[in-house]
């Protein structure tokens, strides 16, 4: 059976879980622990950059969100079609999920970052006071990228769900507006928010991650 470790309020272990959820696909889940840093863990392991999800799937060891959404819909395919058909649609959608994972989930990111002690060892705690400067710089950025992509909804259509698309943007928007609401004139994405969230894939994760919200450190808000 395959194996997948990460957390429940982690972003990406999210991309990793709606897939696994959209197709039905047996799996064992592996959270980790609070007890040990990562890095002592089996991701901290078998990661380049110790981070989570890791997908265990017989002899392979799969790292990288991305990279296990491609896995699964070569090797456990299902009704979901995870990845077009169509070669350059296809292309399309693997661009418009590094968007997605590098302008909306990064500068979402760094926004929570700067709340850190060190990005790297979030173990190590909370500053006394977060990095302002580092927060008004992503938030800036994090506008930038929600101005593209409403201009690029406007223009294009996305594949039909549940695909690498809404993998990368279900857990990016959730947690982006959570740090930089979307803004009014930015209608076409805040309805993608919306319909995401309603997906039962994304939905049972949000639900799971429900618990672990005080942990937010920028306080999560009482919506969602």
């Amino acid at each position: 059976m395959l194996q997948l470790h990460g957390h429940p309020f982690s972003s990406y272990t999210w991309k990793a879980l709606i897939p696994l959820y959209a197709n039905d696909t047996p799996f064992e889940f592996i959270g980790m622990t609070t007890d040990r840093p990562l890095s002592e863990q089996f991701p901290g392991k078998a990661h380049p950059g110790g981070h989570i999800p890791v997908l265990v799937d017989g002899d392979s060891v799969v790292v990288e969100a991305t990279s296990i959404v491609e896995h699964l819909a070569v090797h456990h395919p299902g009704p979901a079609p995870l990845i077009p058909a169509d070669p350059a649609e296809a292309a399309v959608a693997r661009m418009i999920d590094r968007v997605f994972d590098n302008y909306v989930m990064g500068n979402m990111q760094r926004v929570v970052a700067a709340h850190f002690t060190s990005r790297d060892k979030p173990e190590l705690g909370l500053r006394d006071a977060p990095d302002q400067t580092e927060i008004a710089a992503a938030k800036s950025r994090l506008r930038q990228a929600y101005a593209w992509l409403e201009k690029w909804l406007s223009e294009n259509a996305l594949p039909p769900h549940v695909s690498l698309v809404t993998c990368a943007a279900a857990p990016a928007l959730f947690y982006a507006d959570w740090v930089e609401r979307i803004p009014a004139d930015c209608s076409r994405l805040a309805a993608l928010r919306a319909e995401l969230l309603a997906l039962p894939a994304v939905s049972r994760c949000v639900e799971d991650a429900r618990p672990y919200r005080p942990f937010f450190p920028l306080g999560a808000p009482d919506r969602d």
